[in-house]
């Protein structure tokens, strides 16, 4: 739906609202999924209205959608269930058991036995964590409470809470000026019209003198208009939707914008500036009516017919008092102004960081390079780390004679990572340091980076790749962006004239973006890659300045303070790059540089004037201050914590006052009355399983973390398969007992030669198509739930394992059948094929890493669909040549390598949709593609089976080779070469019909297996396991092959009698796997798409559950290669992506 369109709905909802028509607002919130009415949600709630309650929820998310929905709808379920016990209705209570709760037990068993023990209760109170649980309506404000800050965390609700800011009866005073338009347009316009309908356009009765009667207004429009003088053209009056010519951007917002027909706004130009909207006609920004005739008002009344009235000049928009759809109110009771906790730091106290999730542990950072973390609730210091450098002999030189210069070290920054499981520390010298949070309140080491020449200025914590980054910036100018686990530098932004002195990363849907400040007042803003700032504006003061956005990410605000004194806190209009909104109320020369912080998407706080002072962020005066008692300096730094309920505030005693509200001093009160270690638990894990609390109210939730640009997401993460399906990383393969005489093991040992159906699990997948076309593509999903498969006809399929008694975890299995998914809609996912043969082309598939969207070709445009609705979000790279091989960049999910039918591989930015970089070397078609993060290189194949070596920095190539033809075959080898990177990111696979190989980084062949014995037809596909200890290859006489990935010896072989049925089992080798998948998570488990259109999914037997034994060593092992954990692996996307 466009833009204008959405308004247009807003505008209906402000009229239906304005005319009583309650029921058919609220529909049309729901239909619509725009706006989330948060006071009506409360009045169903309150009033128990549970089935009305869910009914208005399923217009916004399902209970599937994330971990917050799943706690939303849990808690609302949950309490049903309570007051049916309440009412001592069991068996209502056991409907809600059955119907609504069951399907919770497969994520917390435990939790549901224990909601079930509560029918045995004869007062469900008796149960500890229920003793005080008060009456129906407590019961349910609580709930509400926590319902709240679930919904405002979900990203499935960004930009739905707040109503949009319009003048009442806009509809009205539109249609006001339509009529006025049309009155204008008359040949004849009589001075007082009487207009009876709006169905039909407006036109003024013939003259009486019989004069032919003017024809519709519509007809002068379209040519010359006599009297149009201060009109603008028919373009700009288009009913809804502008006509705006297509833009070279137009997929730049591609990741979560579902409608490709709309152009989208490169980030090169955003926001201030940096995310524009599209050109949109002037007299849409600037409606008007003509002041040279009279207008029409148009207003409603009590009878049913218009009444209409003359008015001169241009019409005024009716007004109505009190405005309809208000956003979340809050008063000045809901600011932490009341001192509740003093805490005695010891030194000054340089930065603050209240935790994301346990939010009255407060971080503290002082001048003297000490850190601490302070449980506010029992005023106890849990931790100090007091400043060293942990490695002296790896720091620069620079820092060592810095150091050795003056050993004083303040820090400049310290901050939680958005979990709260990291924290970083910026030091006024060189370092970065990061540590572990322990959930009894230990620190533990983690990296340290010695990040910039001088002070390091700020630190920011962002997920620009799906893995944690550190940002930092520095008195040497740049901006530095490095992985938090490692300390890995990933990108480094050069382009400020003077230190750098704040970072503020943010993301706008799929853009992920890091504004930055410097102490010449320069505000940029920079993309993750290295082509520059996208924007170059002057912050209020030219100087010291840091930047915010509110809590939903939807209002930019700035505050800084110029070498005068002067300072100023201003909210930015993003798309324009200019400010919206100067607040009033500082000193006229404030003392030190005024610092702020923004809470509950309404609030702002500065320090200035020994005073803490507040802002609404609507209003530009001061809406009160805090003296906090006394004794803060002139200009205290201060921090809330997430809900807003808390205060730190900086005292000029080297100190800390801690300010509440009255849910701030309620929380502080429940961590009094118990032992400080049992009031607090582990943080919660971003990337876990979506935890069910216990039966007691939510825990907090942490922030959404920005998501690839497949979401929205920006909403939240996917799930992590190690989450879905737990599994060790750590663990090492089982190793048999070593056998030291190796004669005896090589006489013992015995390829294990699967014939038969009873020795593994097979499972056909069923499939409503009475002739399928062969499978040319197949993956699993990232989370291992479901299989896609491409045919060669360019339609997708889509197979899901449900829940079920007999498969409560979902997981994939050849012991349960999945289902073949389609969406409501009926539509089938199908391949743009250019008007040409889908049979004849080289079809290629990636998927995103959270499973929402898949990106495609099969001979014609590359396709992006979302793999919810199967609906096609955009499409790009028309042929030809045409697309046959895609893969992610490993660093930016915007970037993508796509191999092409003319031998060039093309480096293309969705984002802006640009080819960065065109890659020449081979002489046919690009066959495969595989990053290696680690070597920072790309590897190509080709349908002339040579692979090429690219660096990712400059896309230059290193090296090339061709593979070489096994000792029985002779001449130059040709035909499709896959590769794949091992998990160790080092070694990679080489798959030809001729030969597995493996090769090193510098493409040394370190071995290398070729068709012979039991398995001698020609390779049709092979790939790794997820664990990296083994080589799966299909062969084009159906056998499957199990090889070891370190020696490639042959381990297994698998016959086609024992995985095809017996019933469609064809002649010898007229039906083979052309592709084989490997499962994500479980080793063993693998799926065969077949020459017929047939999937299969073969595992071995419970009893036996690996896939033969290894096969003895020969003397002069090969090097060993290292079963890394399957996250860290970065194989070819046309295979699952772990």
């Amino acid at each position: 739906m466009s833009s204008l369109s959405r308004e247009l709905v807003f505008l209906i909802l402000q009229f239906l609202d304005e005319e009583k028509f309650k029921e058919t607002v609220h529909k049309l919130e729901q239909e619509s999924g725009f706006y989330f009415n948060m006071k009506h949600f409360e009045d169903l709630v309150q009033g128990g209205e549970w089935d009305e309650v869910e009914k208005y929820l399923s217009g916004f998310t399902k209970v599937e959608d994330n971990r917050y929905s799943m706690k939303i709808f849990f808690e609302i379920r949950k309490q049903k269930y309570l007051e049916a016990l309440d009412r001592h209705d069991r068996t209502k209570a056991v409907e809600i058991l059955v119907k609504d709760l069951k399907v919770f037990a497969s994520f917390n068993e435990e939790l549901f036995k224990e909601i079930t023990q509560l029918l045995t209760l004869e007062n469900f109170r008796q149960n500890e964590q229920l003793s005080k649980y008060g009456d129906t309506k407590s019961a349910r404000n609580i709930m509400l409470l926590e319902l709240k800050k679930l919904i405002e965390a979900n990203p499935l609700f960004r930009d739905k809470l707040n109503f949009p800011p319009f003048k009442a009866s806009r509809l009205r005073t539109l249609i006001n000026q339509s009529l006025n338009w049309q009155h204008q347009l008359c040949k004849n316009p009589r001075p007082n019209p009487d207009i009876k309908t709006l169905f039909t356009d407006h036109s003024c009765a013939a003259p009486t003198n019989g004069a032919r009667a003017p024809p519709p207004a519509n007809g002068p429009l379209v040519g010359s208009i006599p009297k149009s003088a201060g009109f603008p053209p028919m373009g700009a009056h288009a009913p809804f939707q502008p006509l705006v010519s297509p833009s070279p951007n137009a997929i730049a917002g591609w990741m979560t914008n579902a409608n490709p027909s709309l152009p989208h706004a490169a980030v090169a130009q955003g926001p201030p500036g940096l995310v524009q909207a599209p050109n949109t006609a002037a007299f849409l920004k600037h409606p008007r009516t003509p002041t040279s005739a009279p207008g029409i008002d148009y207003q409603s009344a009590d009878s049913e017919h218009l009444m209409k009235r003359m008015r001169v000049g241009q019409p005024d928009e009716v007004s109505f008092s009190g405005a309809s759809h208000p956003a979340n109110m809050y008063t000045q009771e809901d600011l932490p102004k009341q001192v509740v906790r003093t805490l005695n730091q010891g030194s000054n106290v340089m930065s603050l960081d209240f935790h994301p999730v346990q939010q009255t542990i407060l971080l503290v950072g002082t001048n003297v390079g000490d850190i601490a973390v302070w449980e506010v609730g029992s005023r106890e210091r849990i931790a100090h780390k007091t400043f060293k450098v942990w490695d002296i002999g790896s720091c620069t030189l620079p820092l060592q004679a810095a150091l050795m210069k003056d050993a004083a070290i303040s820090v400049n920054r310290c901050l939680w990572s958005p979990d709260g499981n990291i924290l970083g520390v910026a030091f006024s010298k060189h370092i970065v340091q990061t540590y572990t949070f322990v959930p009894n309140g230990d620190l533990r080491q983690q990296a340290e980076i010695d990040a910039h020449i001088g002070g390091v200025n700020d630190i920011a914590f962002s997920h620009p790749n799906k893995t944690l980054s550190i940002i930092t910036c520095g008195d040497d100018k740049l901006i530095k962006v490095w992985d938090a686990q490692t300390g890995q530098k990933q990108y480094t932004f050069e382009g400020h004239e003077a230190p750098v002195y704040s970072v503020c990363p943010h993301y706008k849907e799929s853009i992920q973006f890091i504004f930055s400040t410097a102490i010449d007042g320069k505000i940029k803003a920079w993309l993750y890659d290295c082509l520059g700032s996208r924007v170059d504006y002057d912050a209020p003061g030219h100087w010291c300045t840091t930047m915010a956005y509110s809590a939903d990410g939807t209002r930019l605000f700035s505050c800084g303070t110029s070498k005068e004194g002067d300072s100023h806190l201003v909210e930015w209009n993003e798309t324009e790059g200019a400010i919206k909104r100067t607040y009033n109320g500082f000193r006229k020369r404030s003392l030190g540089v005024v610092q702020f912080d923004t809470t509950r998407n309404r609030f702002l706080a500065a320090g200035d004037e020994f005073l803490v002072k507040f802002w609404d962020m609507d209003s530009t005066n001061i809406l009160t201050t805090a003296d906090c008692d006394g004794g803060l300096p002139a200009s205290p730094r201060l921090r809330f914590n997430r809900e807003g309920s808390l205060l730190a505030v900086t005292t000029s005693d080297n100190g800390i006052k801690i300010l509440a509200n009255t849910d701030g001093q309620r929380l502080l009160r429940m961590l009094e009355s118990r032992a400080f270690e049992g009031s607090r638990g582990p943080p919660q894990q971003i990337n876990s399983k979506p935890p069910i609390v216990a039966l007691g109210p939510v825990s907090n939730v942490s922030c959404p973390i920005a998501v690839n640009a497949e979401r929205p997401d920006r909403i939240l993460p996917a799930v992590s398969t190690s989450g879905l399906a737990p599994m060790d990383a750590s663990r090492t393969p089982d190793v048999k007992p070593r056998i030291t005489d190796e004669s005896e093991k090589v006489k013992t040992w015995k390829l294990a030669d699967i014939v038969d159906n009873g020795h593994l699990r097979a499972l056909h997948l069923s499939d409503t198509d009475t002739n399928p076309s062969k499978v040319v593509r197949l993956l699993y999903t990232n989370n291992g739930i479901a299989l896609l498969a491409l045919g060669s006809n360019a339609v997708h399929k889509l197979w899901k394992w449900q829940r079920s008694d007999r498969n409560p975890n979902g997981k994939s299995t050849a012991s349960v059948a999945p289902q073949l998914w389609q969406p409501a809609n009926g539509i089938l996912m199908t391949n743009d094929t250019n008007d040409g043969n889908p049979e004849e082309a080289t079809a290629c598939i990636a998927l995103s890493k959270n499973d929402s969207y898949v990106m495609s070709a099969s001979g014609g445009k590359v396709s992006l669909f979302n793999m919810m609705t199967f609906k096609v979000m955009t499409t790009f790279m028309a042929p030809p040549p045409a697309a046959t091989f895609l893969a992610f960049h490993p660093q930016d999910n915007n970037i993508i390598a796509i191999g092409m039918e003319d031998s060039t591989i093309q480096i293309y930015n969705v984002r802006i949709d640009d080819v960065k970089s065109k890659l020449k070397g081979h002489q046919k078609k690009i066959t495969g593609l595989a990053f290696s993060q680690s070597m920072n290189v790309l590897v190509s194949s080709g349908a002339d089976a040579q692979l090429c070596v690219w660096s990712i920095d400059g896309w230059e190539k290193k090296k090339s080779r061709y593979i070489q033809p096994p000792a029985n075959r002779s001449g130059t080898l040709v035909g499709d070469t896959r590769v794949q990177f091992h998990n160790d990111q080092t070694h990679l696979l080489v798959v030809h019909e001729s030969q597995l190989a493996i090769y090193d980084g510098n493409l040394e062949c370190l071995r290398s297996w070729s068709p012979r014995d039991a398995l001698p037809a020609p390779i049709s596909s092979a790939i790794y396991s997820c664990d990296g200890l083994l080589v799966y290859a299909a062969f084009c006489d159906g056998a499957i092959g199990v090889f070891e990935a370190e020696s490639l010896r042959l381990r297994c072989r698998i016959a086609p009698s024992a995985y095809i049925p017996p019933s469609i089992l064809p002649g010898p080798g007229r039906v083979y796997p052309l592709v084989v998948a490997a499962h994500p998570v479980e080793p063993n488990q693998i799926a065969l798409g077949m020459s017929d259109g047939k999937v299969h999914v073969v595992e071995p037997l419970d009893a036996d559950p690996k896939w033969g034994t290894a096969p003895p060593q020969d003397n002069g092992a090969h090097p060993a290669i290292s079963a890394a954990p399957s996250a860290a692996s970065n194989q070819a996307s046309d295979q699952p992506t772990r």
